[in-house]
């Protein structure tokens, strides 16, 4: 048994040690993970949100819900490197449904030097063949576009596979129309539980918010909407974010020729 003076001497130790280690910790804290986490995820105050670094893309989607904007004033806006260099723009909406901001948005971001890509809203409960003609009759894509998008979100009350069944006729006929694959997206969550791997082979853009450096998806990806609260220069209302994942040159490799 320890004597009461040996028991105080033990306590004491302990406690210098556990004092250094603490120390230590804090110590490791400022002066490595969080300016690894600073350089990785920066607030932009311009914009309104943080932004990860790494990425030489900048991008936002829209839709009528940002109102009327001023694509010339968003093409404009650059703090320190980062600017807007394309965006993706709603078309369609199920078998009928048309973005009454489409033509205008479609026009005047390709007027603005953007790179554009037109996207369709998919409601599963509808006809996979019908929504595709629907977005193809719409939407004319031209050298220099970017592919077109299938926005799959939401089940509409049917099941994981009578979705992934009319999906694909989207996509298929999507892909015939226009000699190009189309892109997925949707979030990292919906895809993991209701797409999979059954359209790997497509390119995803993965809807994944505030992760500091990439989705969390272990698949590839080639963009990612990484903040639905976004700030820019012409457009009053928040807007999503996105980066792409790549250099200019394989940017330019993924643009209609």
């Amino acid at each position: 048994m320890f004597s009461r003076k040996q028991k105080r001497r033990i306590r004491k130790t302990a406690l210098v040690l556990l004092g250094a280690t603490a120390l230590s910790m804090a110590a490791w804290l400022a002066f490595k993970w969080l300016p690894y986490r600073k350089a990785k995820y920066t607030r932009y105050a311009e914009f309104g949100i943080a932004i990860p670094g790494g990425y030489d893309i900048h991008g936002i989607d829209v839709s009528k819900y940002q109102s009327t904007i001023a694509w010339e004033e968003v093409k404009k806006m650059k703090v320190q490197q980062i600017q807007m260099g394309f965006a993706f723009i709603k078309a369609t909406q199920g078998i009928s449904g048309t973005d009454p901001q489409f033509n205008r948005n479609w026009k005047r971001s390709k007027d603005a030097g953007l790179s554009r890509g037109a996207y369709h809203f998919f409601i599963a409960s509808r006809d996979g063949k019908e929504q595709a003609a629907h977005f193809i009759d719409k939407v004319e894509l031209e050298k220099g576009d970017l592919p077109p998008v299938l926005d799959v979100e939401q089940l509409n009350g049917v099941s994981s596979a009578q979705l992934r069944a009319e999906v694909r006729e989207w996509l298929q006929l999507v892909e015939a129309h226009y000699g190009v694959k189309p892109i997925i997206y949707t979030n990292v969550d919906f895809y993991l539980r209701h797409l999979g791997s059954e359209f790997d082979e497509y390119p995803l853009w993965a809807a994944h918010y505030y992760q500091p450096e990439e989705p969390r998806i272990g698949r590839d990806w080639l963009f990612w909407q990484h903040s639905d609260k976004g700030r820019v220069n012409g457009i009053v209302d928040k807007v999503d974010f996105n980066v792409f994942n790549g250099d200019s040159s394989d940017f330019r490799r993924i643009l209609i020729d």
